[in-house]
């Protein structure tokens, strides 16, 4: 991993997927957060209102092998199985608008 020092190191208006991509392979230092200065209210992202909290049922070894992912991707399971369904959806829409 490559550590982020200073919050200029960190792009701008990136991309969720490329938001994805950069911290799968950086990390903030113990010297970062030390120094990082409290977030004005203007600066943090919108609140989301339209979750909606759902229950799956998921086989045992789907279950444990997504959590295996998700912790060598260093994101909760729960978080990347959101990404598989939202990028599924996406190339799923993708293709029917093309027939």
């Amino acid at each position: 991993m490559k550590p982020v020092i200073d919050p200029n190191e960190i792009p701008k208006d990136m991309t969720d997927k490329e938001s994805a991509e950069f911290w799968d392979t950086h990390e903030l230092t113990e010297d970062f957060l030390l120094h990082a200065r409290p977030l004005d209210e203007s600066e943090m992202p919108p609140r989301r209102t339209d979750a909606k909290t759902i229950t799956i049922r998921m086989d045992m070894d789907t279950l444990e092998r997504l959590q295996e992912l998700a912790e060598k991707k260093h994101k909760g399971y729960q978080t990347l199985l959101k990404q598989f369904v939202i990028e599924r959806l996406y190339e799923e829409e993708k293709k029917m608008s093309h027939r």
